[in-house]
Parts: C-alpha cells; structure tokens; sequence
C-alpha cells in the first residue's frame, strides 16, 4: 500500500513539472524577445531586450493569463506610458527616463479619472 502511495505521488509529481515552461528567448531581428511562463504554462510576462537591457513594450498577465500591465522601456529606462490594472481600476503612468512624471487613476465604476502630479 506504501509502494503504491509513493508511485501515485511521483506521478502526480512529474504531471506538474512537466506542465512548467522554460523561458524561451528568441532572436528578432538585432532584439532578444523573452518570454516568461508560470508553472501552468501560462505566459508571466513578455518582451524585448536589446544588448542585454529592457527595450519596447513589456506586458504582463496574472496566472489565468488576463493582462495586468503594458510597460515600456529604454534601454533598460522606464518610458512612456504604463498601464496597469488593478482590483480599484486602471493606472496611467507616464514615465521619462525612469522618473514618474504624472499617474492617473481611472475608477471603473464610475468612470471618473483623477490625476495624480
């Protein structure tokens, strides 16, 4: 009955790890595209790289593969606008040269947008 326990166990095991992905990296033209997964297989977050730094737009899920960011880079640099979302509704970042520039919150709710600078 033991023997039979550890058998079930290590193939529930494998089962799992089976399901996890490697990061893949693919060469784009002169950019690196990475991808993230979770252990379910789902993508975590993808995007490029370019000489070994974060460049162009990054987007992340949460694990039941709805998006919850876009992001975008610089040569490694926060820029541009994010947009994360949240339980509350979404975020509006502007961001230049890594620096927080201005944030609006839109409640989903209602609507209503306030600016944050």
């Amino acid at each position: 009955m033991r023997n039979l326990v550890v058998i079930i166990a290590l193939a529930i095991g494998s089962v799992v790890y089976a399901q996890s992905k490697e990061t893949k990296f693919e060469k784009v033209g002169d950019l690196v595209k990475a991808t993230y997964y979770y252990d379910n297989g789902k993508i975590k977050t993808e995007g490029f790289f370019k000489d070994k730094k974060l460049t162009g737009k990054w987007v992340s899920y949460n694990k039941a593969g709805v998006k919850t960011s876009i992001a975008n880079y610089e040569a490694g640099k926060k820029v541009g606008k994010w947009i994360v979302w949240t339980k509350n509704g979404i975020k509006e970042i502007i961001y230049d040269n890594n620096i927080v520039q201005n944030v609006k919150v839109i409640n989903e709710d209602t609507g209503v947008a306030i600016n944050n600078e």
